[in-house]
């Protein structure tokens, strides 16, 4: 007979462990929950953007492929769109990749220390804490890597070949939700051919495992095929110029900075653990995620260092179980290595998440004496995170002043036009509020929504310089100004402009503007 689990000692430890893991997983969702409902600023531009795309379910879009965007049109027809609603989502999905990673580090070997420093120091870093804070396709970016890695890990510890066939439903679904899972399996290639998992490959199942992610994955493949590869343009176009000043040296110290430099004293034992450590030579292959996606990013020289953020996942849990492990040898180890990474981290949440009020915010950045960062190359006063959620709801109620102010007869043929997705996604998210009229766009995905045949006579205009639009029109007088207070420099101080007279279609107008980046 089989002993339960009061009766036997391994279980009854296995299951105390999974319950810590539970625990810190919820303690992650109480504390979104929290911060969510009494700290938070606003939306984000992103999430605009998102709302937008899911308001236009299709099978891919200019710079995303399509699951997130599936998820969030299901989630926001069952319950609204609200703020709190949309970063629901993230809350709960971003608790479900802490409980893997702890679940990850046990089967590593981890104890009860070893799950809580992977758990704790891994949920409390800034990208973490950044990421998971708004809805974006990273949330489930770290959740599906995640993931990947726990299953190729049962791979190598179990005989039963067809956990490749539902590591290829992992990975195609994790395609699906952002191509830089190709990194991960580029890893997973590197971890198979260069460890003796490579007699798998003489198998059907990882060829089989491989086809089903194609699968998965071939909406978006088929999407750019019928979009002249649209996804690898937008790429190209960010890395040459919205990344343009990104070097190497730039994502190492980015990379150290956005994890808390402290954390080295984690992820450098994981290293150690998958490609040092004897009795973890089983694990190799999982070090090679890491290493792999690292030299691809690393040489592609304009890459964002959070790109590698997910993998470090892997690092963390290999880190947590190699410090355990040295502290048999060197007792309170642990306490000196672990306590300084959760006590800077814990110093930095604020710049990672809203905990404070803006103005104690502003303080608390002041005496860091840190300079808000940016990768765009604009001077703010908050970090740009921030900034992008300021703004949006001002800039809808003066379009909507403007809108106004035209005669009623005008106001049936009049558009709004904006230069870039933010603007757009706001005056279309918050003019349901205002009752404005179409939004139009060439930025990006609203560059394929811009309608046909629009019979519009007046245009609304967001920015820019009468000189200019009078390329295009016959009439342009300025109607407002639009300001705010903490948004990006370039969504504050925009003139408003009414515009009559169209001197070529508005398609036209569409085809000059082309913007994928």
């Amino acid at each position: 007979m089989k002993k339960s689990v009061a009766e036997n000692p391994a279980a009854k430890k296995y299951e105390q462990i999974v319950n810590i893991i539970l625990a810190i997983s919820i303690i992650n969702l109480l504390i979104y929950i929290f911060t969510l409902y009494y700290t938070s600023y606003g939306i984000f531009r992103d999430e605009l953007y998102y709302i937008a795309c899911a308001n236009r379910p299709a099978f891919g879009y200019v710079d995303q492929p399509p699951l997130s965007i599936w998820i969030l049109a299901a989630w926001k027809f069952l319950l609204g769109d609200s703020l709190f609603v949309i970063r629901l989502l993230p809350a709960f999905i971003s608790s479900i990749t802490i409980f893997i990673l702890g679940l990850f580090t046990l089967r590593l070997g981890g104890g009860r220390s070893a799950v809580i420093i992977s758990t704790v120091t891994f949920m409390l870093t800034p990208i973490f804490l950044g990421m998971t804070t708004i809805y974006s396709m990273n949330v489930f970016d770290f959740f599906f890597w995640i993931l990947a890695a726990y299953i190729f890990l049962q791979i190598l510890e179990s005989s039963n070949n067809k956990l490749w066939y539902t590591l290829g439903i992992v990975i195609g679904l994790g395609l699906l939700n952002k191509t830089s899972m190709l990194w991960l399996v580029a890893g997973v290639f590197a971890g198979t051919i260069f460890t003796p998992l490579r007699e798998d490959l003489k198998t059907k199942y990882p060829y089989i495992a491989a086809l089903i992610a194609l699968l998965i994955f071939s909406p978006y493949i088929i999407w750019n095929l019928f979009h002249d590869f649209a996804h690898l343009e937008f790429m190209s176009n960010a890395a040459a110029h919205k990344y343009g000043g990104l070097t190497p040296i730039s994502f190492i110290l980015d990379m150290i900075l956005i994890l808390n430099p402290f954390s080295f004293f984690i992820w450098i034992p994981g290293l150690i653990f998958y490609f040092f450590n004897r009795n973890a030579r089983i694990f190799r292959p999982l070090g090679y995620i890491w290493i792999t996606t690292f030299v691809i990013l690393f040489i592609n020289w304009h890459s964002k260092a959070e790109y590698l953020a997910p993998a470090f996942q892997i690092l963390f849990a290999g880190g947590a179980v190699m410090i355990v492990q040295w502290n048999a040898r060197i007792p309170r180890l642990k306490y000196a290595l672990v306590i300084p990474v959760i006590v800077l981290n814990l110093i930095l949440a604020p710049l990672a998440r809203p905990l404070l009020p803006i103005k104690s915010f502003l303080g608390f950045q002041s005496a860091l004496e840190l300079k808000p960062p940016n990768n765009e190359g604009h001077e703010t006063e908050l970090p740009q995170f921030y900034a992008d959620m300021f703004g949006w709801e001002e800039l809808a109620k003066n379009v909507y002043s403007v809108y106004q102010s035209l005669p009623e007869e005008e106001k049936r043929r009049t558009v709004i036009y904006c230069n870039n997705y933010g603007e757009a996604g706001a005056l279309e998210y918050f003019g349901k509020k205002y009752k404005l009229p179409k939004v139009i766009c060439p930025h990006n995905n609203y560059w394929y929504w811009w309608p046909e045949n629009l019979n519009a006579a007046t245009v609304i205009i967001i920015g820019g310089n009468i000189e200019e639009h009078r390329q295009s029109l016959e009439q342009v007088e300025a109607a407002g100004v639009h300001k705010t207070k903490y948004a990006m420099p370039y969504e504050n101080n925009l003139t408003l402009f009414i515009g009559r007279g169209l001197k070529v279609t508005l398609r036209q107008v569409m085809l000059s503007n082309k913007i994928f980046i």
